[in-house]
């Protein structure tokens, strides 16, 4: 009988040791998603994540809408901006005060369908979206401050079959990578 207890108790510290080192791990790897800046997003935002893990298609904006380039949906670009005052506008930026030494670009959009997107960003820079003349008001946003992949997602209700101006604006930097994708049916955006 003593054998049998004392192998009880050995085999009660084993188990509380487990028991320890599991629970250690446990918060330790839930205090590292809580550190993660890309983590915090009320969205899934997986399909954007897995696109600014990829490969990106370098583009220079446009200083003029003639000279905008296309972007496609699904995609990563890194697109290529230049100082804010050497850029004509389609329609004058929602955002009225750049910062001193922003940068600003154009590009196209034709989608397929009319539909939500959302235009996802690796920094702050403002995004006005343009449709016949006129600025479209954007439906939701939000961001990660820290995070990159990416750092900024704005929704539209964008129309389908029609030319559409992005015109991004006051920021500072010569380059921004960006993901255009329709927003994933469901209860959430």
């Amino acid at each position: 009988m003593n054998a049998l207890s004392s192998l009880d108790a050995t085999m009660r510290r084993r188990f509380l040791r487990c028991f320890v080192v599991l629970t250690f791990c446990a918060a330790a790897g839930e205090a590292l998603a809580t550190d993660d800046p890309c983590s915090g997003f009320r969205w899934d935002v997986s399909r954007e994540q897995r696109l600014f893990g990829t490969a990106a298609e370098t583009v220079t904006a446009g200083k003029h809408v003639a000279s905008a380039p296309l972007l496609i949906p699904d995609r990563l670009y890194d697109l290529a901006v230049t100082l804010q005052q050497e850029v004509t506008f389609a329609v004058a930026p929602g955002k009225k005060t750049p910062i001193a030494g922003a940068s600003a670009g154009l590009a196209r959009m034709h989608l397929p369908a009319a539909g939500e997107y959302r235009i996802s960003l690796d920094q702050g820079f403002w995004i006005d979206v343009v449709a016949e003349n006129r600025l479209l008001p954007a439906e939701d946003f939000q961001g990660r401050p820290g995070c990159r992949t990416p750092h900024k997602i704005v929704v539209y209700w964008l129309p389908g079959e029609k030319d559409l101006i992005l015109q991004l604006s006051g920021a500072a930097g010569s380059h921004l990578r960006l993901t255009i994708t329709p927003v994933p049916a469901g209860p959430a955006r």
